[in-house]
């Protein structure tokens, strides 16, 4: 079981998001410390975020990035995209998550873009209204990907076949997009 662990943790990649210089004022002068936002993913739909604080940066992202890989989730994606749009909101901020047809890439501000590229989504549309706060940018995103669900999960839920749901999940053509004309 051990081993298994260490090829998984083998396989991660860690982006640091934002780090913060804190000072705290006391009677003999100025205490420095640092704090790091990280997020650790597989690149093939797992994905977590930590925070870790210490004296030093590399001592604060090492805490980031052991507390990052505790908090993994995994997310439901759709080929290189996600598979429905939803909204994430955590605090004053809110991310649109919008799925992308293949080739348009990470359309994403910074903080977004590091999860999702750490997810391995290759083609999505975001949109962070609000805040701008990387903490709360980031636990919003995190929000967002914790409501994704796949076509077969939304069948079972319903009790219907996947045919209604996405013809493109059970093997059949895509639905068909009608041009506007102008």
């Amino acid at each position: 079981m051990a081993f298994d662990r260490d090829r998984d943790s083998a396989d991660l990649r860690d982006q640091v998001v934002f780090i913060n210089r804190v000072t705290k004022v006391v009677k003999g002068g100025k205490n420095f410390s640092f704090s790091a936002l990280v997020v650790v993913g597989d690149g093939k739909g797992r994905v977590g975020f930590g925070m870790g604080k210490a004296k030093e940066v590399p001592a604060a992202i090492a805490k980031g990035i052991e507390k990052a890989k505790r908090s993994m989730i995994r997310v439901p994606l759709k080929g290189t995209t996600i598979p429905h749009q939803v909204v994430g909101h955590h605090g004053a901020g809110k991310v649109l998550l919008k799925p992308a047809a293949p080739g348009t890439g990470v359309i994403a501000g910074g903080a977004v873009r590091a999860i999702l590229e750490s997810l391995g989504v290759q083609d999505v549309l975001t949109k962070c209204i609000g805040t701008q706060n990387p903490h709360n940018v980031v636990r919003a995103t995190f929000d967002g990907l914790k409501q994704l669900k796949d076509a077969r999960e939304v069948a079972r839920l319903r009790g219907i076949p996947l045919e209604r749901i996405d013809r493109t999940a059970a093997g059949g053509a895509p639905p068909a997009v009608a041009e506007s004309e102008a």
